[in-house]
């Protein structure tokens, strides 16, 4: 048989390429493993009650509406009214098999083959691999010094073709948070073009501030520009449950709900539930879950601030910490797999996220306690000190000093400047 070329061309997921090293390593330590970002602790009790008592109910297994069951749609426009200060409405909610489907479903509601997207680099994996499978022209957009795309730079990249520019806040790989006014101005240039900004808030309830994210939705006017989307995996502890959502103008949840009846009829209905539940009965437990992730970044910025071994902390927050490593010439991939098998240490190389190699990984912080990340850097000490040929030092010198690679550590650096 004839396979699609555009699927043949695309590299497989790093997430399993990257699981693949465990089967080679020394196992000399306990395994750290920081490479998938996931909740290492279960749900609330309320959502597993509610689960419960959904699976056993008659009807707990049936289909729901296409765009969600309505009960969710209003609680979560509801809660995003109040956490946003601004206007959402019911009628703005798609439910979708978690935020992958969600980005997936909006790009091709959007854009047609030839297309383009802006894309922020570096970019989630996921987000890269769709648009090229589905022949939508990822372009990619530089950010600054502090890792945060600038409208200038996204209207220059803007051409008839744009249908969207996206933009992962708090960042996937770096947790690099977008200020508000900076979300503004790079909505604003939407508006301008008649394009689409897409939002991907993923980990918006894991940042160091309870302020709004954005102010977009107190415009009345936002769903002619914006497209917010949201994953229920991490804030409730429920990633296998899928369930995401779009927020958008009912005009473009119409075409969204034409594919996702074609893909999946709808998002599961215990996953559904279990947001329902999350959403309106645990409340105090997500915020604090919330201060235990806030925990772990401070603890990783405090290991990581000596520059272990030359290991150079670039920027940290959310789920994740992005790390330059110190060996100039090196390939990423070859340092994460000697990372993997030598010292039973799993990162994601910076590859994943970049369309070059910028001497980056991805650390994932909610797979360690306090233990384990001070572990970390020593084992990134004791790494350095086996393999120092060709190391930059801790001066970080090799580095590219244009691409991501270049802010000081800090999440909010670029947040507190409209927070």
């Amino acid at each position: 048989m004839r396979l699609n070329p555009w699927t043949v061309r695309t590299a497989d997921s790093p997430i399993g390429t990257a699981y693949t090293f465990l089967d080679r390593r020394a196992k000399e330590r306990d395994l750290l493993d920081l490479a998938q970002a996931a909740p290492q602790y279960p749900a609330a009790p309320e959502v597993l009650e509610h689960v419960i008592a959904t699976a056993r109910h008659p009807h707990g297994g049936d289909y729901t509406e296409i765009e969600g069951l309505p009960h969710l749609r209003e609680a979560f426009a509801a809660e995003l009214s109040a956490a946003y200060r601004g206007r959402v409405r019911a009628e703005n909610v798609v439910v979708t098999a978690g935020c992958n489907q969600a980005f997936c479903l909006v790009a091709s509601a959007l854009a047609a083959p030839g297309d383009e997207v802006v894309v922020t680099l570096p970019y989630y994996f996921n987000h890269d691999m769709w648009l090229r499978m589905t022949g939508i022209v990822p372009v990619y957009l530089e950010p600054g010094p502090d890792l945060v795309p600038t409208a200038e730079a996204a209207r220059a990249l803007i051409t008839p073709r744009t249908r969207a520019i996206l933009v992962v806040t708090p960042g996937n790989p770096t947790g690099v948070t977008v200020a508000p006014r900076r979300i503004a101005a790079l909505a604003e240039v939407a508006a301008r073009h008649d394009v689409a900004l897409i939002l991907d808030e993923t980990y918006r309830s894991f940042r160091d501030t309870e302020e709004p994210p954005h102010t977009l939705f107190a415009d009345s006017r936002w769903p002619d520009t914006v497209v917010s989307l949201h994953s229920f995996s991490k804030e409730l502890a429920i990633p296998g449950y899928r369930v995401g959502a779009v927020v958008a103008s009912p005009e473009l949840g119409r075409e969204v709900t034409k594919l996702l009846d074609c893909v999946a009829i709808c998002a599961p209905r215990i996953g559904q539930e279990a947001a329902w539940a999350g959403l309106t009965a645990a409340g105090e437990w997500r915020r604090t879950r919330a201060r235990e992730i806030a925990d772990r970044r401070h603890w990783f910025t405090t290991v990581m601030a000596d520059r272990p071994g030359g290991f150079e902390l670039l920027s940290v927050g959310g789920f994740f910490g992005w790390v330059r490593h110190p060996f100039a010439g090196r390939p990423t991939e070859d340092v994460v797999g000697e990372l993997a098998v030598e010292y039973d240490t799993l990162v994601i190389p910076g590859t994943a996220f970049l369309p070059d190699d910028r001497g980056t990984f991805r650390v994932s912080l909610s797979n360690a306690d306090r233990a384990a990340l001070a572990d970390f850097a020593g084992r990134l000490t004791d790494f350095a000190g086996r393999k120092g040929r060709g190391a930059r030092g801790t001066s970080g010198q090799g580095a590219d000093p244009h691409g991501p690679g270049a802010a000081d550590v800090s999440q909010e650096r670029a947040a507190g400047d409209g927070m």
